[in-house]
């Protein structure tokens, strides 16, 4: 018997990027903010998200079709198939209701509680596949 094969087998940074929005949220940020949607920038060549409008329109096509990205979407009604991102979600929810349930911080301070559990798990989290975190991936450390 063999160990089923890992859909991702390319080793280059940001070969392909998995994409999602989270949202709305229960309550506005402290900047009027609803959703969560995690941006690098830096060259992507493929890009997964799920067939919410938001990532399928005229627009990005036009877009992707320019800077050469191939855009994969999911099965609508499927997120499993977007699970990487899916899970990154609850992940970074968690760590944020987490903080901001500790400190008893005003829960319009979701958006700074998220970027902040962003900042340190891109810090802290090692990919098991590189050996690495994900800060050291990206700049080569």
């Amino acid at each position: 018997s063999h160990k089923p094969k890992s859909e991702y087998t390319n080793q280059e940074k940001l070969y392909l990027l998995h994409m999602d929005l989270c949202g709305p949220m229960r309550g506005e940020s402290v900047n009027g903010k609803k959703y969560i949607l995690v941006r690098l920038n830096v060259p992507v060549r493929r890009i997964r998200t799920d067939n919410g409008t938001e990532f399928v329109n005229h627009t990005l096509r036009d877009y992707y079709e320019e800077v050469g990205i191939s855009h994969d979407t999911s099965v609508a009604r499927f997120p499993q198939q977007n699970g990487v991102v899916e899970r990154r979600n609850r992940t970074l929810i968690e760590a944020a209701r987490t903080m901001l349930i500790y400190t008893q911080a005003p829960l319009f301070l979701w958006a700074e509680a998220v970027a902040t559990a962003c900042f340190t798990q891109n810090r802290s989290i090692i990919r098991l596949h590189h050996g690495k975190i994900p800060y050291e991936i990206m700049h080569g450390k």
